[in-house]
C-alpha cells in the first residue's frame, strides 16, 4: 500500500451517469464496491462530491439571483449527492458518515476535523457536503483544502478520462496522456483544466500531491492507492509523488 489516507473528488457529473441530472444508484453502488476493496488494504478514504449535476452556481447566477445565493444553491446540491451516496454506501455494506459543512443537523453530521478524524481512524469512509460552506469557492478547492486539513497523502481527482493530456483527447485522436507533471507546470498552463486554478494554486503553495485518473475502471482506485502508474501524478516535482 502506498497511500495510507487520500481523499477521492468527484464531480456531479460523473455521479449523474446515464442521467442528466440527479443520482444515478448504479454509479454510486460501483464506486462503493472499488472503495471497499481499497479500504481492504488499510487505506483510508475521504470522499468530497461537486453538485453539477443538480446546480453549479457560476452558473445560475444572475436574473435576480445573487451569486452568494446561487453558490449557496451548488453547496446544497453537493449535499443532496453525499446524504444519496451515504445511503447507498451502507447499503453496499460500506461503513460511510456524511459531514457537512453548511450546517444542516437534520441531515447529516456537522464537519469538524476531529469528527472527521475519528470516523477515518475508525476505519469509516468520510463523505464531506457542502465545500468549505462559503461562496467563490468550489468544490475542487474545498477538496484541496480538506486533503490538507486531514493530513491525506494525496488528493485523487477523478476524470471522465485517463488522466492529463497534452490537449483534448475528445477533439484530437492524437491526444498523448501524460503520466507526470509538477504542480507549478499545472497553474501555469492554461490548457490544463482538469482542476480550478485556485485549487491548483493551493496545492502548490502547500505541496500537496494529485492525482487525476479515471475512477469508473473496475479496479484503479485499489491500484491508485497501491501505487501503481494510474492516470497523471502532478507533484512538486515530476515523478515526486
Amino acid at each position: 500500500m502506498a497511500y495510507k489516507r487520500v481523499l477521492l473528488k468527484l464531480s456531479g457529473e460523473q455521479l449523474a451517469g446515464k442521467y442528466e441530472f440527479g443520482v444515478d444508484p448504479e454509479i454510486a453502488a460501483f464506486l462503493a464496491n472499488e472503495i471497499k476493496q481499497a479500504l481492504a488494504t488499510g487505506c483510508q478514504l475521504a470522499l468530497v462530491v461537486g453538485g453539477g449535476n443538480m446546480v453549479r452556481g457560476e452558473e445560475v447566477a444572475g436574473n435576480g439571483i445573487r451569486r452568494v445565493t446561487a453558490d449557496q444553491m451548488g453547496m446544497l446540491s453537493g449535499l443532496i449527492n453525499c446524504m444519496a451516496m451515504t445511503d447507498i454506501f451502507e447499503a453496499q455494506g460500506l461503513s460511510t458518515r456524511c459531514l457537512s459543512s453548511v450546517f444542516a443537523e437534520q441531515l447529516a453530521e456537522n464537519y469538524s476535523y476531529r469528527r472527521a478524524e475519528k470516523h477515518l481512524v475508525n476505519g469509516r469512509v468520510v463523505i464531506i457536503a457542502g465545500g468549505i460552506a462559503r461562496p467563490y469557492f468550489t468544490h475542487d478547492t474545498a477538496a484541496v483544502s480538506y486533503g490538507l486539513e486531514l493530513d491525506c497523502e494525496v488528493v485523487l481527482k477523478a476524470t471522465k478520462v485517463e488522466g492529463v493530456f497534452d490537449k483534448d483527447p475528445a477533439k484530437f485522436k492524437d491526444a498523448r496522456l501524460l503520466p507526470e507533471m509538477t504542480l507549478n507546470e499545472a497553474v501555469t498552463n492554461g490548457a490544463i483544466a482538469v482542476m480550478d486554478k485556485a485549487a491548483l494554486g493551493l496545492a502548490l503553495e502547500q505541496n500537496q500531491p494529485l492525482i487525476v485518473f479515471n475512477p469508473m475502471v473496475k479496479g484503479n482506485i485499489a491500484r491508485v492507492i497501491a501505487g501503481e502508474a494510474v492516470g497523471t501524478k502532478i507533484g512538486r516535482e515530476a515523478g515526486g509523488l
